[in-house]
């Protein structure tokens, strides 16, 4: 029980990579709130995740600071205060620079930026007055090298690795850690989803080619992803903070 008498909060639980981590966490003993702009969805997953006792569902949308404020309240009240945050949620956008509209590039930048800003800003004071935390951010492969079709996207996980680094910096004689994970390709619902609605009729094949992607030959399992977030968020990494950590099936080992 690595995680035994920690508290985790993590954001985008209830689907995809942020239920895989917080499944993971919560097999290694962690108290777990279960954030997600979805608040129906975030109570199921939080009854599954754990004896109810100790799991806690709050809405909480990234974009907006009243909202995380608010579901900050929720977990305080609740007697939930974090040990770990870890900044799941977010979007995606495809196309290139002349693909993308403005509004597009805005409502990434909300989602996938301004989101990690508000909730490290409204859970990081507490982690220091309390001795120390773990912050832990999902960035991307697209974060570390050009992909094609990823202008907007890329842009916000290169701005999130760089917010990592300068929590880590800024807060290390806190006890803050802060580190990030950028995985290539990960099969999620989501991705189920985008093949259904963008390559109708030639599913097989473009999941096919996505998975090939990854020398490995696969995508990535989201538990793989959940494995790799105990490990950063447990004291067995106590010291590693400002770091990135490539889960890319070796994408980049031959380039």
């Amino acid at each position: 029980m690595r995680l035994h008498g920690k508290t985790a909060l993590v954001t985008g639980a209830a689907t995809g990579i942020g239920l895989a981590i917080a499944r993971a966490l919560a097999r290694e003993g962690a108290r777990l709130v279960v954030a997600d702009i979805d608040l129906d969805r975030a109570r199921h997953q939080a009854a599954t995740l754990c004896d109810g006792a100790m799991a806690l569902a709050v809405r909480m949308d990234v974009a907006d600071p009243a909202s995380v404020h608010d579901a900050c309240g929720v977990v305080r009240a609740a007697g939930f205060e974090p040990d770990v945050l870890v900044n799941n949620a977010g979007v995606i956008h495809v196309g290139t620079i002349l693909q993308t509209e403005l509004e597009d590039l805005r409502r990434v930048f909300r989602v996938n930026v301004e989101g990690v800003f508000n909730v490290t800003k409204a859970l990081l004071p507490g982690m220091i007055e309390r001795g120390g935390g773990v912050i832990l951010n999902m960035a991307s492969l697209a974060s570390v090298t050009a992909m094609h079709d990823r202008f907007a996207y890329s842009a916000t996980k290169a701005a999130v690795q760089m917010m990592t680094r300068s929590v880590a910096l800024d807060f290390v004689k806190s006890g803050i850690r802060a580190n990030c994970i950028c995985p290539a390709r990960v099969h999620t619902e989501m991705v189920d989803n985008y093949l259904k609605t963008s390559y109708a009729g030639k599913e097989e094949e473009t999941f096919r080619r996505f998975s090939e992607y990854q020398p490995i030959g696969r995508m990535i399992r989201p538990d793989e992803i959940g494995h790799l977030a105990v490990y950063l968020c447990s004291d067995e990494s106590a010291m590693v903070t400002g770091s990135s950590f490539l889960i890319d099936g070796g994408v980049l080992a031959g380039v």
